[in-house]
């Protein structure tokens, strides 16, 4: 038993060597896939084109929303982020929603039931996208749960968000798309 206890800081220390070596590598491989010119997911770019079935049933094109901020959430109920920032969208869409604000979740790597029990569940009144092919998410890039976008008036990315958001960088980042649309 000696031994076995002097053994578990070194299994710990191993264990979180790795676990900061596969962060380390993510953020290596991910940081500049966002970042290369010709990924069409970059901030001042057109937001790519989607539609989908809603957990609702119902129909929902990204253009139908053209002229409104739209905040696009990737998420899952399995994500613990994801669980952990619903309320806070719930929130900014009744602080915001006479201003215009759309939300529009993409449901990413989950079945639809759950979901669906779970936004409604926390009151969210927001459609959110079935996936069922990735189509979607690799448009998007979305290769993490949770991320978000927020798209102006005019269709056109303005802020990226990969992982839970606060509400201080919700503001922030929908004030850059809550102004007037630009006219051409």
């Amino acid at each position: 038993m000696h031994i076995e206890s002097r053994r578990r800081p070194i299994v710990i220390a191993l264990a979180l060597a790795l676990l900061a070596t596969v962060v380390i590598v993510a953020v290596a491989v991910i940081g500049p896939a966002l970042t290369r010119p010709d990924n069409p997911i970059q901030r001042g770019r057109p937001a790519p084109a989607f539609s989908g079935t809603t957990l609702d049933g119902e129909t929902l094109a990204l253009a139908d929303l053209r002229g409104r901020p739209v905040v696009v959430n990737f998420w899952g109920p399995s994500c613990v982020p994801c669980r952990e920032e619903f309320p806070l969208f719930v929130a900014m869409l009744a602080e915001h929603g006479a201003d215009g604000l759309a939300i529009v979740g993409i449901l990413k790597d989950d079945p639809p039931a759950p979901a669906r029990d779970f936004a409604r569940d926390y009151g969210a009144t927001w459609p959110t996208v079935e996936d069922p092919d990735e189509t979607i998410e690799t448009t998007y890039r979305a290769i993490a749960r949770p991320f978000t976008l927020f798209i102006d008036r005019d269709g056109i990315i303005r802020e990226l968000q990969i992982g839970q958001i606060t509400e201080a960088e919700f503001e922030r980042k929908y004030a850059t798309i809550s102004g007037p649309a630009v006219d051409p």
